[in-house]
């Protein structure tokens, strides 16, 4: 009997959409939500959680480390930046 191979097929991204990805990934991790209860700041990073659960869903699965980092940096961004929304209880 001959041995048949089966051609699997790799589905590939389109370059402008992983960039689009990219940056998608790096607004929404820089976005805190700091509540201020009286004078005392909590800040909580709404974008990181956000964020993971958009690349634990991905449908392309290859890259996961490089938008976890994106994720990581842009988080430390946002917590020095005044991005995000104060909620002032």
């Amino acid at each position: 009997m001959a041995k048949t191979k089966k051609t699997v097929k790799a589905s590939k991204q389109v370059d402008s959409a992983y960039f689009l990805k990219l940056v998608m990934y790096l607004i929404i991790g820089s976005f805190w939500v700091r509540i201020d209860h009286n004078g005392s700041v909590i800040p909580l990073p709404v974008g990181l959680m956000i964020g993971l659960v958009f690349a634990s869903h991905e449908h392309f699965r290859v890259d996961r480390k490089i938008e976890y980092a994106i994720l990581l940096m842009a988080m430390f961004v946002g917590l020095w930046l005044p991005l995000g929304l104060t909620l002032a209880i």
